[in-house]
């Protein structure tokens, strides 16, 4: 993955992310202008649907671009970035939902330097699989 599309695939995380909680809260939409601006990512096609809230963002599109971020063979540095930039967007707004603090322990578990290598991978496929059980179980109540 380039710098370009990792920077790309981060930035739609973070927008993913804001929506995990069923809405965008206005700090968390200044937050992503914000990155956006500061990413250089704002004038990009598949990026700006995504920021001005032309469709929300489906819990499973957010699990495949972490996956696709994180890739097979996750590296700590990688999960670490993940974990400080979702977590500047949540604590953006003051307040941090169920949702939000479940998704960041959930990287935290993926990050290798707290597993042993071997389980890694599993955990990784398990965590995404769990969120993904877990919101579309919210959506059908």
């Amino acid at each position: 993955m380039t710098v370009d599309t990792k920077v790309k695939t981060l930035v739609k995380i973070l927008i993913g992310a804001a929506w995990i909680d069923g809405q965008i809260q206005p700090e968390e939409r200044e937050y992503l202008h914000r990155v956006v601006k500061e990413k250089g990512v704002a004038d990009e096609p598949d990026i700006q649907p995504l920021l001005y809230e032309f469709r929300p963002v489906k819990p499973e599109e957010c699990y495949e671009w972490v996956k696709e971020f994180l890739g097979d063979q996750p590296t700590s540095e990688n999960c670490q970035q993940l974990i400080e930039a979702i977590s500047g967007l949540i604590y953006s707004d003051g307040s941090v939902a169920n949702e939000e603090a479940k998704l960041l322990t959930d990287l935290q578990l993926l990050d290798p330097a707290n597993v042993p290598p071997d389980q890694a991978h599993g955990q990784i496929l398990g965590a995404v699989r769990n969120l993904y059980q877990r919101w579309v179980a919210k959506l059908s109540e």
